[in-house]
């Protein structure tokens, strides 16, 4: 089962920020523009406060005759009995009877648009940088992930489904890449936003300022409290996903399978019952997480109520004019409305943290052993191996194969048989070095290959596994995949080989023919013959035939059997095979059982010594006899 939550959670979101931070200079571009622009935004309302203060006096110079000073009519108030009046009137710059100074208004108007304007385009241009550091970042994480694939031992794909791989390497990729999109200048611009707007409503009434800071730890606790209860359940929901997608791709890939059992009610119960959990986990994180909104315009209402009240007796008194109260409540509400942002946005981060969570976890997954500096190689390559005293197991406490000596002779043919489950393939991944032995050394012409640079090593063996794999391409670009600057010639020589050619050119678009994903447009024979044509072509010096012929009918075993002798001809050869009809004529035959060579010799030889091979073979040659006479009327 997945972790309740997150491991690291401040750990994986610094690491996002160093991943940002390689784009230094586009960082500081973000931060500057979004600095310039801020501040003109939050400029803005003291001007439009201006604007509404212009309007007001030229409002209350109206009321008053003309010729008359500022002082005659607030002493002509205050004798009234007007007091609240008088101390407002001496608070502006009052001019009797001088009307509205449409001049200043329009100046004061003009200078609010163009800040406006301003902040618009540095806010776009912002976004644009936004978006390139983000795609940069998230392009370079994807560029990490696939090298690392390419690093990771085949172990961890032994106990990792391929479906989890993909959803750390495609799902959780994509959704940093749009959190961070949605939260990094958004982000930048509300804290920038806060801190502007919390120095103007300073420098406007100090008093205020306080009254509307004592919402602030209210919405404080309630954004720990909600994002504390929400980080959990977004682990929970990008692990679900992933092993959604475990199953989904188990179940594509084995589709055949499922209906020739009936198994589908099974498959959609087990669909069924990951998606409930996907969608469980998805509705209760976004759930609580979406609490944070509505409860902080809760407590942005009632710091606008608090702030009016308050800033409404100032003007009263005349400490304020009312062009600074509407400038404040303003900044009141630009300043509870970027906090409000953030905790609506913690939901998204902590989405993108999480899935960072799971590609990183796949980023510090133990690599292979690096290659020596100044790796040995023999050259030329003439194709001895040998296994000198080879321990190996894939788990610690289930030994495979212990103690194992084999010798291959350049230009030797090798047949190992025996019963599924003796160790066979596992001597031909540990001659590929897929996996490292535990004890003893594997030798290619005397030099240990524990030594040698992978890369180099594999370049000169030709494999064909029991499992066939094509890429979607054409038929060419398949079989020139052993040989990347092969000529058409050799390409369709390498076809003719397998024997290949001839169904390739009943094809309507012969070799330009598109295999389809997965090579489901020709059959299982046919795919095996096109890796064998692939083997051709790479002129290994080492061969490698994992049941090579297992998907092909008697007849064309017979025809690939005679150009795999061509094929071997010269070349160190290592088959493995079920069928022991295909390697009667092999130079040398092991027999391995429980991961130890019981038997060794040639054909020949082994049936004459009655033991292990000779059971094999008769079980698949006499059996049939055998169930004929079984079978026959008494």
């Amino acid at each position: 089962m997945p972790p309740a939550r997150a491991k690291d959670f401040k750990g994986s979101f610094r690491r996002l920020v160093d991943r940002l931070l390689r784009q230094r200079a586009m960082v500081w571009g973000v931060v500057g523009f979004g600095v310039i622009a801020t501040s003109m935004a939050v400029i803005g309302p003291k001007v439009l406060g201006h604007a509404t203060d212009i309007v007001f006096t030229g409002f209350l110079n109206g009321q008053f005759a003309d010729g008359q000073t500022k002082a005659e009519v607030v002493a002509q108030l205050r004798n009234a009995g007007n007091d609240k009046l008088a101390s407002l009137v001496s608070s502006v710059d009052l001019q009797p009877g001088a009307g509205i100074d449409f001049h200043s208004l329009g100046w004061v108007l003009t200078g609010v648009l163009v800040l406006y304007v301003l902040a618009s385009l540095l806010q776009w241009f912002q976004g644009v940088l936004t978006t390139t550091v983000v795609q940069k970042t998230v392009a370079g994480l994807r560029d990490d992930v696939e090298a690392k694939i390419n690093r990771l031992p085949l172990s961890y794909f032994d106990r990792t489904d391929r479906g989890e791989v993909l959803s750390r390497t495609t799902n959780d990729i994509d959704n940093i890449a749009q959190s961070f999109q949605q939260t990094m200048s958004q982000l930048l611009t509300s804290i920038l936003m806060v801190i502007g707007t919390l120095v103007m409503m300073l420098v406007i009434s100090p008093l205020l300022s306080l009254v509307a800071l004592l919402t602030l730890p209210l919405a404080f606790v309630i954004t720990k409290a909600v994002t504390k209860r929400s980080q959990p359940e977004f682990m929970k929901q990008w692990a679900s996903t992933g092993r959604l997608n475990g199953h989904i791709e188990e179940v594509f890939t084995g589709h055949e399978v499922v209906k020739v059992f009936g198994r589908q009610q099974e498959a959609r119960d087990e669909f069924d019952t990951r998606n409930e959990a996907v969608f469980a986990a998805s509705f209760k994180a976004q759930f609580i997480s979406g609490v944070i909104q509505p409860v902080m315009m809760f407590v942005s209402n009632i710091n606008y109520v608090l702030v009016a009240v308050i800033g409404g007796l100032r003007v009263a008194s005349g400490t304020l004019s009312i062009g600074d109260v509407q400038a404040f409540i303003q900044y009141s509400r630009q300043f509870t409305q970027p906090l409000t942002q953030v905790a609506s946005m913690i939901n998204l981060l902590q989405s993108g943290v999480a899935s960072a969570e799971r590609v990183f976890a796949l980023l510090d997954e133990p690599e292979e052993r690096p290659d020596e500096a100044d790796a040995p190689f023999p050259d030329p390559v003439r194709g001895r191996v040998v296994f000198e005293d080879v321990s190996f197991s894939y788990s610690p406490d289930e030994p495979l194969i212990e103690h194992l000596d084999l010798v291959a002779e350049p230009g030797q043919t090798v047949a190992i048989v025996g019963p599924t489950g003796a160790g066979k393939t596992t001597l031909s991944n540990l001659v590929l070095r897929f996996y490292d032995i535990q004890g003893g050394r594997i030798t290619l012409d005397g030099v240990d290959i524990a030594r040698m640079d992978r890369g180099p090593l594999r370049e000169n063996f030709g494999v064909v596994l029991q499992d066939t794999w094509l890429f979607k391409g054409t038929i060419r670009d398949n079989i020139a995949y052993g040989a990347h600057r092969a000529s058409e010639e050799q390409i369709i020589a390498a076809a003719e080989a397998a024997y290949v050619d001839h169904f390739v050119r009943t094809l309507p678009d012969g070799y330009d023919t598109v295999i389809e994903d997965e090579g489901t447009n020709v059959s299982a024979g046919q795919r095996q013959l096109l890796t064998i044509a692939r083997a051709f072509l790479a002129n290994p010096a080492i061969l490698v035939l994992d049941e090579a012929t297992s998907s092909v009918d008697t007849r064309t075993e017979s025809l690939v059997q005679g150009a795999m002798e061509q094929l071997r001809s010269g070349r160190t050869s290592f088959v493995i095979a079920h069928r022991l009809s295909t390697i009667r004529d092999a130079d040398h035959i092991v027999v391995m059982e429980d991961g130890h060579i019981v038997e060794q010799g040639n054909h020949d030889s082994l049936r004459a010594a009655g033991g292990v091979y000779e059971r094999l073979y008769s079980a698949q040659f006499a059996a049939p006899v055998g169930e004929s006479a079984i079978g026959a009327p008494e």
